[in-house]
């Protein structure tokens, strides 16, 4: 397997019912797009193991682990992600909710080459559970990258993606993505997708600073 990857999606109180399914139907499209498929059959194996999950106050897995090895796999990932209900709700618990993504893979009975948990959310208040810092010092000594998708409803000027950068990416590899705003989340979803799958970095001005390999330590801006 050349890829474990969870999805940690937004599902806190910020989120609204109609942006929920937005979110899962941007994920469905982007988890079936040609790239993310020709990215997954380039790797060694061809072949990745993927999982959804909503957080909030609790964590909820909407889509159970999948191996995604072409499109019918993808398009059944797609089509299970669009039905459930939300069962995720209150308030952001964001250390809780990494320790929720490291706890999945490490339990998940399959061995990937890469492990990566993908955090997404549109702040970095966190209300309750475990700190932000102290979870994500676990995860990283754990060997699990953390990559982060930050939706800047403010556009270019919205700090969170800085703060993301300091507080939440970690890991060989690790890069913030930013979605800018609503209308630019289905793009930077499956352009994150691809870059994770590939596990390629983003270019240039694309992305905020990686963080180099075996380095814990807050990245810098490029």
């Amino acid at each position: 397997m050349d890829l474990e990857l969870v999805l940690l999606a937004d599902a806190s109180g910020s989120i609204t019912q109609s942006e929920i399914i937005f979110q899962r139907q941007g994920y469905a499209a982007a988890i079936t797009d040609p790239a993310v498929l020709a990215a997954i059959r380039s790797n060694l194996t061809g072949t990745i193991a993927v999982i959804y999950v909503e957080w909030a106050a609790n964590q909820v897995a909407v889509v159970d682990w999948t191996v995604i090895d072409g499109e019918p796999a993808a398009r059944a990932f797609a089509e299970a992600l669009l039905g459930p209900p939300r069962l995720a709700t209150g308030r952001n618990a964001i250390g809780d909710a990494l320790l929720e993504g490291k706890r999945l893979i490490e339990t998940n009975r399959i061995t990937g080459l890469r492990r990566v948990i993908d955090f997404s959310s549109d702040s970095l208040g966190n209300f309750s559970g475990v700190g932000i810092a102290a979870a994500r010092a676990e995860v990283l000594a754990a060997g699990i990258t953390i990559n982060g998708l930050p939706i800047l409803d403010d556009g270019e000027g919205d700090p969170l993606a800085d703060l993301y950068q300091a507080e939440i990416i970690g890991g060989p590899g690790a890069f913030v993505l930013p979605a800018y705003g609503r209308e630019g989340f289905v793009t930077a979803v499956r352009r994150k997708l691809i870059l994770e799958i590939a596990g390629k970095l983003p270019d240039p001005g694309e992305g905020l600073a990686v963080v180099v390999a075996g380095d814990v330590s807050p990245p810098t801006k490029p």
